[in-house]
């Protein structure tokens, strides 16, 4: 046939049943949907939530194209992927870390067909929940019923609508006043157990329970030893069987006594195991479960924003106090919209008073800001973000610190700095990430002796560049582990300096408090709205107490929690405050109360400051500096900020010894620290001549070895050498000194030595004196290059060894040779005035002896 667009002109092309050329086209008829959904889970487990889907028809359905998005028309739809075909009775399950949000506590799920197709945007498919279900919403039966709360969660296979009623706990050894089972209605509505069959492993031994014995939703029932009539063995087993006696509604078995009950972990849902201890009608006290102590404050709390005005993903939330009991400034971040809230209290009412659009640090995107807290110095020093993803790019996890400036009057505020930390966290769906951020100042870390699990050694914040003053605390929704870093706000780097789990599932909000020093570690609607208090204990973060919520707080998806400053502590209580992400009844915020004691002093962690000294010269072994030298300093504020900044470099261009520079930095809390330094420094070369040495004479004999003198005035003299340079007749002979900083100088003399003399022989009287029987040496220079040879005395008579031989050469240099010839006057000649010659190239030089002896 054709290919065209079904249905005509709007929809996808595909194959028409006829050509119909320059007419509508021919199209088959729309396949039934058969898929439904059939169980949704919104309170989030480690993988998220869900919503399945059923096929309950006769044939696979193809779902390719089909979408799907919760009950935010502002949300993107979920576009189900090419080729998904269910099979008859199979199920699909639509993943939270495919679509990208997660499910609220009042939410819904909705499934479109293909876009362009014959329902546009009208949903095919809609279920829709008031608050979460303690397990899961689905179909009971499976896949055609009602929708109601499952007695177990079964993702991707057929619902549980079992009986909701389970044996939750049994005693069978030494309980009061005997054995016992107790039962448990997991559900939402009223059970009728009477009738229903209680036994142990024996079926000779039944138990009917009582008629019209009915266990309310979430209550517990008791069935004692006095009123089944038997005991409870090592091993054994309790079963409970419906009213017909044979339909077996639960049963567990076991091999041995328990040391204290076995009960289901968690209660109610959970595998049975040993219980910390027995809780005979009450809820299960597991290995590992919180304890908590009822909220440290007023039960009551009350919706403290105008109705509607706030709105959904209302999430973290944190306080700037004025100092005084004056009310401050609260800060709440909104995950869906990627905004900044400000609000100001006016009566019992918060209400906006600010609203700024986040953006990365390029000026795009649209970050899921989840939490949020202020630098040290409070919003002068910036508002942080703990954020999960970009949304506009919801389905990849991007769990991020993102800080912004906070001008007034701007509407969009651009990241300064993004720390990402996805390759430092588990691996999360992508709306499981960063809940909560709380700023931890060092002052408190270094009082509470934290230990750096990167180092192994006590905290110390001088390791981390840049960090402002303290650690950045995050929450992880994924796995309720807390981690710690170090953000090195001129790097741009992070170092995790510690981890911690939280004791909960999720976490959703941190609120570090510095009037008492303590962390609170928040959960929502996930775990009944509990808040921890978190301490440094051993070096390492701990919680100490788990609170329930305010008896008053319904338990909703409190996401935000904060504290007012101490200062606003009256009459031992202060504001406590809540936001409900899902904007329960058009309400966001919520207050309380929490007991506090009036600000106190904070630890003073004094500032630190540190100098370096710089110059292009490196320092001589002593010390020294031989050129202009760079004090620089480094500040690193400790328990609060630097007033103004911190000490200007330096330069020292004059030459002194113990040259001191001093650099001191105050706080805003009064800390202070100073730090000085000592630089000796010498600019100047020392003096220094030739001694020893007559500048130009002509030296006969032995040669002047020369002396080096020299002086500094500055660091004194290190080394003083002397070096001789022979060229030709000319001796040049050079003076060399060096001072402690390196700095070195140079002078020079020049002697000459006769063309011919003898060495070893004092010079008098234009003679050179030797005596009969010694050895002396003749030395003659020249540049010839034919071999001086020494004559014989002028009067043959007169002996002298080694006359009428050849000179030996000694040096050259520059062309010119030294020769010299060893000669020895015989002790039996006669005369006292000798003239002896040397020849070379047929010229003679003359020389005078007088010889004694």
């Amino acid at each position: 046939t054709t290919y065209g667009r079904c249905p005509d002109g709007t929809g996808g092309f595909g194959t028409t049943l006829s050509s119909t050329r320059g007419a509508a086209n021919d199209c088959p008829a729309e396949a039934k949907v058969t898929v439904t959904f059939n169980e949704v889970e919104s309170n989030g487990d480690l993988v998220g939530d869900f919503a399945e889907l059923v096929n309950t028809g006769t044939e696979g359905f193809d779902l390719s194209g089909y979408r799907f998005k919760d009950n935010d028309d502002s949300k993107a739809f979920y576009t189900i992927p090419d080729d998904t075909i269910v099979a008859p009775g199979e199920y699909y399950v639509l993943a939270e870390a495919d679509f990208g949000f997660g499910l609220g506590g009042a939410d819904s799920v909705r499934l479109f067909g293909p876009a362009g197709g014959s329902a546009g945007d009208e949903a095919i498919d809609t279920y829709t929940w008031a608050t979460h279900a303690a397990t899961t919403y689905g179909r009971c039966p499976d896949g055609t019923g009602d929708f109601t709360t499952t007695t177990s969660s079964t993702r991707g296979a057929a619902n549980d609508c079992s009986a909701a009623v389970r044996i939750n706990e049994v005693e069978s050894s030494g309980g009061e006043p005997g054995d016992w089972v107790e039962l448990v209605n997991n559900g939402v509505d009223p059970v009728d157990v009477g009738g229903f069959f209680f036994k142990d492993d024996d079926d000779a031994r039944t138990f009917q329970i009582p008629a019209a014995t009915s266990i309310a939703p979430g209550a517990y029932l008791v069935l004692d030893e006095a009123d089944f009539g038997f005991g409870l063995g090592g091993a054994d087993s309790a079963r409970l069987f419906a009213a017909d006696g044979s339909t077996l509604i639960d049963s567990y078995t076991w091999l041995t006594h328990a040391a204290t009950t076995y009960g289901r972990c968690p209660d109610g849902t959970g595998d049975f195991a040993t219980t910390r201890t027995a809780t005979k009608g009450a809820a299960n006290q597991c290995v590992g479960d919180l304890v908590t102590e009822p909220w440290p404050g007023s039960q009551d709390v009350a919706t403290v924003d105008e109705a509607g005005v706030l709105g959904g993903d209302i999430s973290g939330l944190t306080y700037e106090s004025t100092g005084t009991t004056t009310p401050g400034t609260l800060l709440a971040v909104n995950n869906g919209t990627g905004e900044l809230v400000r609000l100001a209290k006016s009566g019992d009412t918060w209400s906006p008073t600010a609203t700024n659009t986040l953006t990365y640090p390029d000026g795009t995107g649209l970050p899921d800001t989840e939490g949020v807290t202020l630098g040290a110095g409070g919003s002068a020093d910036g508002v942080y973000a703990a954020t999960e993803r970009n949304n506009a790019s919801s389905g990849v996890s991007r769990p991020a610190i993102l800080r912004w400036d906070v001008p007034a009057g701007e509407a969009t505020l651009s990241a300064t700095h993004e720390w990402n930390l996805v390759d430092d966290l588990p691996t999360v769906a992508a709306n499981s990430g960063l809940e909560g951020i709380a700023f931890v100042p060092d002052s408190y870390l270094l009082e509470a002796g934290l230990v750096d699990e990167t180092t192994g050694a006590a905290y110390d914040p001088t390791t981390y560049a840049d960090h402002r003053g303290g650690l950045f605390l995050v929450g992880l929704e994924g796995n309720g582990q807390v981690y710690a870093y170090a953000l090195d706000h001129t790097a741009g780097t992070f170092t995790r300096v510690a981890d911690f789990a939280s004791g909960f599932p999720a976490v959703m909000d941190l609120h570090f408090e510095a009037s008492t020093q303590q962390l609170w570690v928040v959960c929502d609607d996930t775990c009944e709205g509990r808040i921890g208090l978190v301490d440094v204990t051993d070096g390492a973060f701990a919680p100490e107490t788990y609170y329930d919520r305010p008896a008053g707080m319904p338990n909703i998806n409190n996401e935000g929690f904060t504290l007012a400053g101490g200062s606003e502590c009256v009459e031992g209580v202060k504001p406590a405050l809540w936001s409900d992400d899902s904007n329960t009844g058009g309400f966001a915020l919520r207050e309380g109360t929490v007991t506090c004691v009036e600000d106190v002093d904070p630890v003073v962690v004094d500032p630190t400051i540190t100098a370096d000294v710089t110059s292009a010269e490196p320092p001589s072994a002593t010390g020294w500096y031989a050129g202009p030298v760079t004090v620089t300093f480094t500040c690193t504020p400790m328990s609060a900020p630097i007033v103004g900044d911190c000490p200007a470099p330096a330069v020292l261009d004059e030459s002194g010894a113990d040259q001191v520079v001093t650099g001191s930095v105050t706080a805003e809390d009064g800390g202070t620290a100073t730090t000085s330094v000592t630089v000796d420094v010498d600019l100047d070369a020392p003096s220094v001549t030739v001694g020893g040495v007559k500048d130009g004479r002509t030296y006969r004999g032995d040669e002047p070895a020369g002396r080096c003198v020299a002086s500094d005035a500055t660091s004194d003299v290190d080394t003083c050498t002397v070096e001789s340079m022979r060229n030709g007749r000319s001796v040049l002979v050079t003076a060399t000194a060096t001072d402690l900083a390196g700095n070195t100088a140079s002078a020079s003399k020049r002697f000459r030595v006769p063309l011919v003399q003898v060495l070893g022989a004092r010079f008098n009287g234009g003679r050179y004196i030797v005596r009969r029987g010694d050895a002396f040496q003749v030395q003659a220079v020249f540049g010839a290059s034919s071999k001086p040879r020494l004559l014989k005395p002028v009067k043959q008579k007169k002996q002298l060894s080694g006359a009428g031989r050849t000179m030996r050469a000694s040096e050259t240099q520059d062309h010119v040779t030294t020769w010299v010839r060893k000669a020895k006057v015989g002790k039996r000649t006669t005369g006292k005035k000798w003239k002896v010659g040397v020849l070379v190239g047929g010229t003679t030089t003359v020389i005078k002896l007088k010889v004694r002896g």
